[in-house]
């Protein structure tokens, strides 16, 4: 008896089909706009997804000044960083950070939730994230999405 057996699907990059999503961060929990996020760009929410292609879509953050966080993680939260030099170690609270540059809070969420490899580093270019209401992405026509 000869056994059979099921060719796996593998799209070609042809077929892909990239998207353009708009996602409004304001009253959203960080820990749960970044893990949906992050399925998005990678395309685990497509039934093409193949891990070692780029089958994701893009996705546009507006208010991300507004994102919600619980718990005490204003003031305990840090994000660190070194120069690379002698005394270069620094570190920001989470408040600061949304004061400042608070699109960088939700880049730094997304990207601790895809590979770091060269395809995630690919994968992490198709995030934008802005502070206020207003984008540079309208000609794209992203549609917006409603977060579960």
């Amino acid at each position: 008896m000869a056994a059979t057996t099921t060719k796996t699907y593998v799209p070609k990059i042809a077929e892909i089909e990239q998207r353009w999503f708009l996602v409004d961060a304001e009253g959203v929990t960080l820990g749960r706009l970044a893990t949906q996020i992050a399925t998005i760009i990678r395309g685990k929410h497509k039934a093409m997804y193949t891990p070692h292609l780029d089958t994701g879509d893009y996705v546009v953050v507006i208010n991300a000044e507004k994102v919600n966080v619980t718990g005490k993680k204003e003031e305990q939260k840090r994000y660190h960083r070194h120069s690379g030099y002698p005394g270069g170690y620094r570190s920001t609270s989470l408040s600061d950070m949304l004061s400042k540059h608070p699109e960088r809070v939700i880049e730094a969420a997304v990207r601790g939730m895809i590979p770091h490899s060269n395809l995630g580093r690919d994968q992490f270019k198709k995030l934008r994230v802005f502070a206020g209401t207003t984008h540079p992405h309208a000609a794209q026509k992203p549609e917006p999405l409603k977060l579960r």
